[in-house]
């Protein structure tokens, strides 16, 4: 997983709880997690956008030239 060994993921959890505390980290997991999310279907929808269109590259009518 990206190179880290289980030492590096340790050490990387034990300053992320340093930092944020034991008390917040489910909400700063929760938010992480939603966060994920919500970029997945951001991009799921822009391929499927790109695909029913491939003309259309940023949403904006291209016909209209000023």
């Amino acid at each position: 997983m990206f190179g880290l060994g289980t030492t590096e993921l340790l050490i990387i959890l034990a300053l992320v709880m340093i930092i944020f505390g034991a008390g917040k980290l489910p909400s700063v997991g929760g938010a992480l997690g939603k966060s994920l999310r919500n970029f997945k279907d951001g991009v799921k929808e822009s391929e499927e956008e790109s695909e029913k269109d491939p003309d259309k590259i940023d949403g904006s009518d291209q016909d209209k030239e000023s």
